[in-house]
C-alpha cells in the first residue's frame, strides 16, 4: 500500500495536539454554591466520565479523514515499465536546393523541405522519453530550438524553418557543429545527431570530416541523410511572364563525405529519393536508437480512501449526536 498524497500525514500530531490544547483552554462549566460542604460527597458519575471522553471520537474522526485525504492505495499489480532517454538533435538542410520538387505528400508534388519536415513531425511524434533539438543551417547554422521534452513547442518552431532565412549555401561542418554544442554538455548516456542535407559543403570555417572527429572524441553519433532524387529534379522557377514553371537541374550530394561523417562516429548513412524512403529511414533510425532503462511501474491499483473516510464520518456523526443528547451538559 502506498498513499497518493503522504504530506498530509503530517498534519496528524498536529491537528490532535490542537484538537487537546483548545479542549484544554476552555472553561469548564459550573454551578455556584454557597459552600462546598453541599458537593463534597458527589463522585463523578459514569456518563460525566464518558463525556470526557468524546474528545477521542473526535480526535479518531480527523485521523481516519486526513487518511483518507491522503489516498491511501492499494497495489494489485506491479510490473517493470521501460523507457528510452536519449538526447537526439535534427539537424536539417535549409539551401534553396531543398526548394526541388522530387517528393510527393498525399499524392501531390513537394519540394524537400516540406518532405522532410512532415517525415521529422512523425519521427517527433513517435518518441516519448527522449530530449530533442533542432538545428538548421544554409551558409551558416542557427538553433531552432534547444534540447526539450515540450514536442509539441518543438514542432511549432519546425513550422517557422524555411528556406531563405539566412544566405544560401551549405554548411555541413557548421550544422553538425552547432549540433554538438547542443550535445557535448548533456548527461544522457545516448547522444544522437540525425543530418539531412541534399548538396556539398560549400560554406562554412568547419570541414564536415573535422566537425565529425570532434563529434567520434564526445561520444556522439551522427547519422547522415542524403535527400534528393538520383539524377535531374524538377525546380521551380518563373519564366518571362511571371509564370511558375519547372525546369530540370542536377543538384549533386557529396555521398563519400556523410558515409565517411557517419563511419568515424559508429552511426549509418542514408540515401532518400523519394517521400516513402525517407520515412523509412527516420523510422529505422528510431529503432536502431532505443537505450531502454527498466523501472519499477504500477499497471493497476485499487483506491482505499473510502475505507477510512465512512468510519471517520460515522464518528463524527456518533459524537456530534452523544453530546447534543444524552452527554448534553447543563449549562
Amino acid at each position: 500500500m502506498h498513499f497518493q498524497n503522504p504530506w498530509i500525514l503530517i498534519l496528524l500530531p498536529v491537528a490532535a495536539a490542537l484538537m487537546l490544547l483548545s479542549r484544554k483552554g476552555r472553561p469548564e462549566p459550573a454551578f455556584r454554591f454557597s459552600t462546598g460542604a453541599l458537593v463534597s460527597g458527589l463522585k463523578s458519575t459514569f456518563r460525566v466520565r464518558l463525556h470526557k471522553g468524546t474528545i477521542f471520537l473526535r480526535i479518531a474522526a480527523l485521523f481516519l479523514m486526513l487518511i483518507a485525504l491522503s489516498r491511501p492505495q492499494l497495489i494489485l499489480e506491479e510490473s517493470p515499465v521501460e523507457t528510452e532517454g536519449i538526447d537526439i538533435v535534427l539537424a536539417i538542410d535549409t539551401s534553396t536546393s531543398m526548394l526541388a520538387e522530387d517528393f510527393e505528400l498525399d499524392g501531390k508534388r513537394a519540394n524537400r523541405l516540406e518532405a522532410v519536415k512532415d517525415v521529422v513531425t512523425d519521427f517527433i511524434n513517435n518518441r516519448q522519453n527522449d530530449r530533442i533539438g533542432m538545428v538548421a543551417f544554409a551558409s551558416r547554422a542557427y538553433t531552432v530550438s534547444p534540447l526539450t521534452l515540450d514536442y509539441g513547442w518543438l514542432m511549432q518552431n519546425l513550422e517557422r524553418v524555411k528556406t531563405g532565412m539566412i544566405e544560401d549555401g551549405t554548411a555541413i561542418g557548421s550544422g553538425i557543429g552547432s549540433a554538438l554544442n547542443r550535445l557535448k554538455d548533456t548527461e544522457a548516456k545516448g547522444k544522437v545527431v540525425i543530418l539531412l542535407t541534399d548538396g556539398r559543403n560549400n560554406a562554412g570555417r568547419i570541414s564536415p570530416l573535422t566537425a565529425a572527429e570532434a563529434a567520434a572524441a564526445l561520444g556522439i553519433k551522427i547519422y547522415t541523410i542524403g535527400a534528393g532524387t538520383k539524377g535531374l529534379a524538377p525546380y521551380p522557377a518563373r519564366d518571362f511572364f511571371g509564370n511558375r514553371v519547372y525546369r530540370q537541374v542536377k543538384i549533386e550530394i557529396d555521398e563519400e563525405t556523410l558515409k565517411k561523417i557517419a563511419a568515424k562516429t559508429g552511426a549509418q548513412y542514408f540515401r532518400a529519393t523519394d517521400t516513402e524512403s525517407l520515412r523509412n529511414i527516420y523510422s529505422e533510425i528510431d529503432k536502431i536508437e532505443k537505450t531502454p532503462v527498466k523501472e519499477r511501474g504500477y499497471a493497476e491499483y485499487r483506491e482505499l480512501f473510502h475505507l477510512f473516510l465512512v468510519p471517520g464520518l460515522a464518528l463524527l456523526l456518533i459524537e456530534i449526536v452523544l453530546v447534543n443528547t444524552v452527554l448534553r451538559r447543563i449549562p
